[in-house]
């Protein structure tokens, strides 16, 4: 099963050279997510050849204008191509207003429903495979954080069980599997945990920016896979951090620590830091979290299944 995660754009406040505004999309099973929007997106998106019609929902954490100026044009964009499903948009109440008034203004051809959903804390979304949760920031606006959390898979399949047990090969192997129970040959009932493993864990995506740091962030980014979070600054102004209310580096990697991530991701930098001077942030987070990445613009991680 397909868990992949990609930078679109790195940097915070304004856009660099080779540095797009804030958003990362995961793709899982062939479905979409993005995370914020910032200018630069629609680049990012068409450089690593993402469909941007198969993106099925959007996430924006906070209604500042390095997270969200890019959506207009994406709107628009969606609108070139063949669309027969609905795109949902979630984050704070003033992004209703921000879409509406951006269809509005710019008049604005949209042949696609847009179904706006105002966050809270909580489960946004649940599947069968999955949920989104949406969790509270500390930052100048109201910010939320997202977690992509798939839900447990069923234990590996024993196939020698199954024999043993006189079920024969077919369609009642895929039911056990599907956790229904099945009749054997010997007309003897045959539950799924007779010829299953035990539940295995499902993968963890969580994007946290824009915030002061606190500790309870760790709470939400807890037993996270990849861990996708703003490092702002370096430790000496993370007095400024503090004013700003965002993070350095340095409290990023204390977030990942503590929440038993197993990789972050750094983003959302100050456009201060050259590309080199980024180093900084990287050397100081990997001192406290040594699995960290600078994360670049258009890089892509992979998260494996747990078996």
């Amino acid at each position: 099963m397909n868990f992949e995660v990609f930078s679109l754009g790195t940097s915070g406040m304004m856009p660099l050279p080779g540095r797009f505004l804030t958003s990362a999309l995961v793709r899982r099973e062939g479905e979409l997510f993005l995370f914020d929007c910032g200018e630069g997106t629609q680049i990012s998106l068409k450089m690593l050849n993402l469909k941007w019609k198969h993106i099925s929902s959007i996430f924006i954490s906070h209604m500042h204008a390095d997270h969200v100026t890019g959506l207009p044009g994406l709107l628009m964009l969606s609108s070139q191509v063949e669309r027969e499903e609905p795109l949902y948009i979630y984050g704070p109440d003033r992004l209703g207003d921000y879409i509406e008034s951006s269809r509005r203004i710019l008049d604005m051809f949209i042949n696609y429903e847009i179904i706006f959903t105002p966050v809270r804390e909580g489960v946004l979304v649940e599947t069968d495979e999955y949920t989104m949760n949406c969790f509270m920031l500390c930052h100048t606006k109201v910010c939320y954080g997202y977690s992509l959390v798939e839900k447990k898979r069923p234990g590996a399949f024993s196939v020698e069980a199954a024999l043993d047990l006189h079920v024969p090969r077919g369609p009642l192997w895929a039911q056990l599997q599907r956790g229904q129970s099945v009749m054997s040959d010997d007309g003897v009932l045959v539950h799924p945990d007779q010829v299953l493993g035990p539940a295995r864990e499902g993968r963890k995506f969580t994007y946290i920016t824009d915030t002061l740091y606190f500790p309870e962030l760790a709470d939400y980014a807890h037993d996270s896979d990849i861990l996708f979070c703003e490092g702002m600054f370096e430790s000496a102004l993370e007095d400024d951090a503090r004013e700003k209310k965002h993070m350095s580096a340095r409290q990023a990697a204390m977030v990942a620590r503590d929440a038993g991530a197993r990789m972050l991701c750094l983003q959302h930098y100050s456009p201060r830091y050259s590309n080199a001077e980024l180093k900084t942030l990287e050397r100081e987070a990997q001192e406290v979290f040594p699995d960290t990445i600078l994360t670049r613009d258009r890089m892509s991680f992979k998260i494996p299944l747990k078996d």
